[in-house]
């Protein structure tokens, strides 16, 4: 009983690793994704400055909201996993 034990424990910590990982990765990825999509809608119309740039903070909060659900569901995984009690 205590090697299934120990199993499920590695489980959730490889699990929770591999989600934090993907999700920094992912937004990383988004982030920078939007950041050049912002820069190159500026210099083709710069008077759209205003409109871009709020635009561009509510795409990374979104996408920043998705790493720290991530990092959530990582913390559940470890710390209330009804499956280790």
């Amino acid at each position: 009983m205590e090697n299934a034990h120990a199993i499920m424990v590695l489980g959730a910590l490889i699990g929770a690793g591999i989600a934090m990982g993907l999700a920094a990765v992912g937004a990383g990825i988004g982030d920078g994704l939007v950041t050049a999509r912002f820069i190159e809608g500026i210099t083709r119309q710069p008077e759209a400055k205003n409109t871009l740039f709020t635009n561009t903070l509510i795409s990374v909060g979104l996408i920043e909201a998705m790493a720290i659900i991530a990092t959530v569901i990582a913390l559940i995984l470890l710390y209330a996993n009804p499956l280790l009690k």
